[in-house]
């Protein structure tokens, strides 16, 4: 066959693979839900005509070029890490399938552009055509993926038998490996600072941290995770864990590890976690040493489950916790970034109907759900090299975390959609009843450390910086680099990335103004957050010599706990 037969061939294959694209495009743009069902009717897609001639024009230029450059012989090789190495540089063929596939992909976004509706509906569109585009990537089939066929040349098959049987074992474990998750143990080389389980009931285990230092600050310090992941995001190696590091710092540290639901908890509401988990653990950590305050800390759900609890406790007119920290919290749900396209009234509903009375959320599919946010991070490379290349992905603590899925009450999970992320009822006071109290965040007048991440994409820094015009105490807010746990996990030790602080205190209404006056600091947030908290810590104190109080706090068992290890 002639090159020119070659690149014919290969022009079809995709033209005619993304004109099915783009008619499956074109369709689902007409089944898009715009809000509220209406009685079956869908509405009306238009496209702006100007965009679509521009589209039109820019397209045929492009193509065009892209043609002569496969006849000459010497196609530019996309700056596209899917498309890297020398398999693809060495093939022209493989080369212009990239380009095509680019070319064509960048059309489809720009028709989801092009589409004349509302701006939920448009988000929901460009995410359902991104999922689309990362899925058709060449990359990601055997026959056009360069890269894995010159390495099933050189290993003579052999890549391809490993890429099969890694394919056999992962449908087994029910995801895709993300790491070699044989390397890790929770316990043994993650989650491994030395502590105790000093309290238990169904919903969690409360560890205590043995002291790193002699003496500890009086008031206590509690963390609070969320409950949709293990804690030991907060704890996987010595020399990057927060936990470690706050117990080292003097704080007598103890942390709630939440119970991975079975169908015994398949019951469990929102107000069981605010009661039965913060509130009862935030009353243990004050029988347990003795101080009337303490200082509290929420990540992501775990935040935001603080947030209610807090006020909850307000309500009953209690102040037993003297500071809280907010990690990339929502708290004012206004703003939910990519993950409002999958909230509306319909979603919603389905869901209560679904688990709303009982059942599982079942932790593979939040997992899964979470990881399409970043499909070509966080899907589509690993597909390509576990499966098309038979190679083991490397160790990493974090993705062996990421990969140890939770599941979720349904009760819980349902009204937590509801109020929070579809009508944001807490930020409205006396909306919302939780554990018998009604809802008034404006009752919470203690001192708060609120943290965003500038790249988050779970939680965006909008959304965190938000919280400062919600909570009525004394605030300081903090931007750091990165996302949604790269940001938070930044010990200072690596002196990694940086963070944001406006040296006024001010906070203006929005982030932009606030942003206006803050200065950029190289490395960790960590230590301005533990000067802070120290500030708020009272005076230090002998270090105890044993966990818990008495008998109805000793020891169950050594951290990290039988809860934490287990699989959903």
């Amino acid at each position: 066959m002639d090159s020119d037969s070659l690149w014919t061939q290969s022009a079809q294959q995709f033209q005619q693979i993304f004109g099915e694209g783009l008619s499956r495009a074109l369709q689902s743009f007409q089944q898009v839900e715009h809000g509220a069902p209406t009685a079956g009717a869908t509405p009306e897609i238009k496209f702006s005509p100007d965009k679509l001639q521009e589209l039109q024009k820019q397209y045929a230029d492009e193509a065009g070029k892209l043609w002569l450059q496969g006849l000459q012989g010497a196609p530019a090789q996309p700056a596209d890490k899917r498309f890297a190495g020398e398999g693809w540089a060495s093939n022209p063929v493989a080369t212009f399938s990239a380009a095509a596939y680019l070319l064509n992909a960048r059309t489809l976004m720009g028709l989801a552009d092009a589409v004349e509706t509302d701006a939920k509906t448009r988000a929901r569109i460009r995410f359902a055509v991104e999922q689309w585009i990362a899925a058709m990537a060449p990359s990601n089939f055997l026959a056009f993926n360069a890269e894995a066929q010159k390495k099933a040349i050189e290993t003579q098959g052999e890549s391809i038998a490993l890429g099969l049987a890694n394919l056999l074992h992962d449908m087994r474990q029910g995801h895709v490996s993300m790491t070699d998750e044989s390397l890790f143990e929770v316990g043994r080389n993650v989650a491994t600072t030395e502590g105790a389980v000093v309290f238990e009931n169904a919903l969690f285990q409360l560890i205590e941290y043995k002291p790193l230092t002699a003496k500890v600050y009086e008031r206590p310090f509690l963390l609070i995770p969320p409950c949709i992941n293990k804690f030991y995001i907060l704890d996987l190696q010595p020399e990057n864990s927060l936990i470690r590091y706050a117990v080292a710092q003097g704080q007598h540290t103890f942390v709630v590890s939440w119970r991975n639901p079975d169908a015994s908890l398949s019951h469990k509401t929102w107000d069981d976690y605010v009661q039965e988990g913060a509130i009862d653990a935030i009353g243990a950590v004050q029988q347990i040493t003795g101080a009337s305050q303490i200082n509290a800390l929420g990540f992501c759900v775990g935040g935001t489950i603080l947030s209610n609890a807090l006020a909850v406790l307000a309500a009953r007119g209690e102040d037993p916790v003297t500071s809280a920290t907010f990690l990339t919290t929502l708290i004012d749900f206004t703003d939910t970034g990519i993950l409002d396209v999958f909230i509306n009234e319909a979603f919603v509903q389905f869901r209560e109907m679904q688990m709303g009375k009982g059942g599982l959320m079942k932790g593979q599919d939040l997992a899964s759900t979470f990881s399409f946010l970043r499909p070509n991070d966080l899907v589509w490379n690993y597909v390509v090299g576990n499966y098309l290349k038979g190679e083991t992905p490397p160790p990493f603590d974090l993705l062996y975390w990421n990969s140890d899925s939770t599941n979720l009450p349904g009760p819980f999970y349902a009204w937590y959609l509801r109020n929070f992320y579809l009508e944001n009822n807490l930020v409205k006071p006396d909306k919302l009843t939780v554990c018998g109290e009604k809802m008034d965040l404006s009752r919470l007048k203690l001192p708060v450390y609120i943290y965003g991440s500038r790249e988050d994409h779970i939680v965006p820094i909008n959304a965190a910086y938000a919280s400062t015009q919600v909570l009525p105490g004394k605030k300081r807010f903090v931007m750091g680099a990165s996302g949604h746990i790269a940001g938070v996990i930044n010990p200072p030790a690596k002196g990694k990335r940086s963070h944001w602080i406006r040296a006024d205190g001010k906070l203006p209404k929005t982030l932009d103004a606030w942003l206006d006056g803050a200065q950029e600091h190289p490395g960790s947030w960590w230590i301005d957050w533990s000067d802070w908290l120290k500030g708020h810590a009272g005076k230090q104190v002998a270090a105890p010599k044993a966990y818990g109080k008495g008998s109805k706090f000793k020891a169950i068992e050594p951290a990290p706990g039988r809860y934490v290890k287990q699989k959903a």
